[in-house]
């Protein structure tokens, strides 16, 4: 008989807010955990909600698949990551976030003269070109670097 600690494929869905496909691709990915009944239906331990937590406040900040995964490689295995694990673990996020802080400080900042485009079609950019001195070509070539960085779907 399985635990009442397990939670069907549906309930971590619906408790976590990742569709289903989801929850397999990251147990395929090593990401998450599942056992299985003996009709072989996956059941998750209730700590994967936490798991899957981190794994939505990572990619939000801008982890990668393999970042997140690192980052979840090292907690303790054998037990619940306890709150010290998770602070440590989130800990290497911070100047991240930081950066991304600046850069959006930035965005937001100049977004009524440019948003740092390289489109050079405003008469004046004070934001990152002023009087027009740059001609660098395609994309966001003043956008602060962190903001350019192309996202898995752009690939």
């Amino acid at each position: 008989m399985l635990s009442a600690n397990l939670l069907t494929v549906g309930a971590v869905a619906a408790r976590s807010g990742f569709a289903p496909s989801a929850l397999r691709y990251y147990e395929r990915l090593g990401l998450i955990e599942a056992v299985r009944t003996t009709g072989g239906q996956r059941r998750y331990r209730r700590s994967v909600l936490r798991r899957l937590a981190f794994i939505r406040a990572a990619r939000n900040v801008g982890l990668r698949l393999n970042e997140v995964s690192d980052a979840l490689a090292t907690l303790p295995g054998g037990r619940t990551p306890t709150r010290a694990d998770w602070t440590r673990l989130s800990r290497t996020w911070r100047s991240r976030l930081d950066d991304q802080i600046a850069a959006l400080s930035a965005l937001r900042d100049g977004l009524d003269s440019c948003i740092g485009c390289g489109c050079l079609s405003l008469r004046r950019c004070a934001f990152s070109n002023p009087a027009d001195q740059a001609a660098t070509g395609p994309g966001a070539a003043f956008l602060p670097a962190l903001l350019r960085r192309p996202q898995p779907h752009d690939r």
